[in-house]
């Protein structure tokens, strides 16, 4: 990695962090004047590529022995493969996003909202999803060669949810949709959404991996590609609720006892289409979810009218307390709603599918939960 791309990933680590610090003061109604705010968030990003830049200058030569030496080692099962893969780990994000197979919405496969260099390999995935831990190499190249597959087959991986006439009035519209991992026909539907701090959208880690195990087990998975803030999340999700309803037959899906998924923001997301429903978010009123599934979010508040509820969290995430996912499992459960945790020591935030860890095998746990609430 040269001292200009190390220096490019740090600038939009901090640029994310400060900015996701905002996001969420304002979630939690504090007044911050967000020009002053934004305006020093911007002289510290600066400021710290910098010292980056002199340091990186000096330790460039042995940051190129030690790739080397790193990809002779680690990657060498992925070179043996590369006659039968089309992207391998040492394929670059840009390849992936721009291939043919993907036209009209390959940009959307990475965080739209993340500068990105275009010799970052997918083995570096990591170096663009902010406050994420455990993201799997083998795990991304499988997914982009998945959805390759499928596309170059000729089935549809992708679906817009907003109109030509909308996407025209609101341009941010165009990055939004949901992406389609199929299961068995008729199977009932799951739909993963994806943190990022309301910054951005950590779908390659985030949910389209859980949305992939789901279609292994045979449900039908999409996994939401929205607009970052919470509100426009919030209606990006029950538009993507009505969209999937309004084309049940059409997609041959079952939404009969569906489920929302998320992680962190993306967590926020499904508790609260979950408690208020889609018709609080500008849409027509839909049929709750069977079960919501949670992982690493701060969320406090219970309102009274949460589904069946499946949390984990890990005991040393530096963002979401366990202990505060505790209580609100707690609280749900003292209403009378079915509600469940897991908590995985030594686990920080953003663990993912968990593989490779003490939190491997919560997916299936949570596919349980949400099978015993089956109405």
């Amino acid at each position: 990695m040269t001292a200009i791309t190390f220096a490019f990933i740090l600038h939009n680590k901090v640029r994310l962090l400060v900015r996701s610090h905002f996001c969420y003061l304002c979630i939690e109604g504090r007044n911050i004047k967000k020009d002053e705010f934004m305006k020093k968030s911007r002289i510290l990003c600066l400021s710290l590529c910098m010292v980056v830049l002199t340091a990186c200058a000096y330790t460039q030569k042995g940051d190129e022995m030690e790739s080397k030496t790193t990809e002779n080692k680690v990657y060498e099962t992925e070179n043996s493969m590369q006659q039968t893969e089309t992207f391998t780990a040492e394929s670059k994000v840009t390849d992936v996003m721009e291939d043919t197979a993907f036209q009209g919405y390959g940009r959307l496969i990475f965080p739209v909202d993340i500068d990105i260099d275009r010799s970052l390999k997918l083995k570096d995935v990591s170096s663009i999803l902010p406050w994420y831990s455990e993201v799997s190499v083998s795990k991304t190249v499988e997914i982009v060669n998945y959805m390759k597959d499928q596309a170059d087959s000729g089935a549809q991986i992708f679906y817009d949810i907003y109109s030509e006439e909308e996407k025209e009035a609101d341009p941010d519209k165009r990055d939004t949709g949901l992406f389609f991992f199929r299961g068995q026909e008729g199977a009932k539907t799951a739909i993963t959404n994806a943190g990022g701090g309301f910054m951005y959208v950590a779908g390659i880690h985030d949910s389209f991996p859980h949305a992939l195990e789901l279609s292994k087990l045979g449900y039908n998975a999409f996994a939401l590609i929205y607009r970052p803030g919470a509100q426009t999340a919030c209606e990006d999700l029950a538009r993507a609720i009505a969209f999937l309803h309004e084309h049940e037959d059409e997609l041959q899906i079952g939404m009969t006892d569906y489920s929302l998924w998320g992680g962190s923001a993306g967590a926020r997301m499904a508790a609260w289409l979950g408690s208020y429903g889609t018709a609080y978010f500008g849409e027509q009123d839909y049929p709750a979810p069977a079960t919501v599934v949670m992982q690493y979010t701060g969320l406090s508040q219970v309102t009274g009218a949460e589904p069946p509820t499946y949390a984990c969290v890990g005991t040393s995430d530096g963002i979401a307390s366990y202990r505060s996912m505790q209580r609100y499992i707690s609280q749900i459960k003292s209403n009378g709603t079915n509600a469940e945790i897991e908590v995985f020591r030594g686990l920080s935030h953003g663990f993912g599918l968990g593989e490779g860890t003490v939190a491997e095998g919560w997916i299936d746990h949570a596919v349980a939960f949400w099978k015993e609430n089956m109405r």
